[in-house]
């Protein structure tokens, strides 16, 4: 299950307005190799759902996890950092061994 804050779900819908999505879009959220602690997040939005994604909805955000990533992103919380040490989405994964300083990769 992966989980969105009250803040990551505002700027999250701000978003999709943007992009003109709407807020029936989904957020893709992922796992891939790379990054200097050996794995790193990716964060997309999309209007597609894969027969292969696994859907999770919460705080009525729409979100979509490939099978490979559920794992990896079990118990993950999603959310957004607008301060002065850095402005974006975090992910606070308990999984999570090791991560680096900037927080967008992580050892498992």
């Amino acid at each position: 299950m992966v989980s969105v804050t009250e803040t990551a779900k505002k700027k999250i819908f701000s978003l999709l307005e943007e992009d003109g999505l709407g807020t029936n879009a989904y957020v893709k959220v992922g796992v891939s190799s790379g990054g200097c602690s050996g794995l790193s997040y990716k964060l997309d939005f999309t209007s597609e759902r894969d027969e292969s994604d696994k859907l999770i909805e919460d705080n009525e955000v729409r979100i979509l996890v490939d099978k490979k990533s559920l794992l990896y992103l079990a118990g993950t919380v999603l959310d957004f950092s607008g301060g002065l040490n850095g402005k974006g989405f975090t992910f606070n994964n308990p999984n999570a061994t090791r991560t680096c300083g900037c927080g967008e990769s992580f050892a498992i």
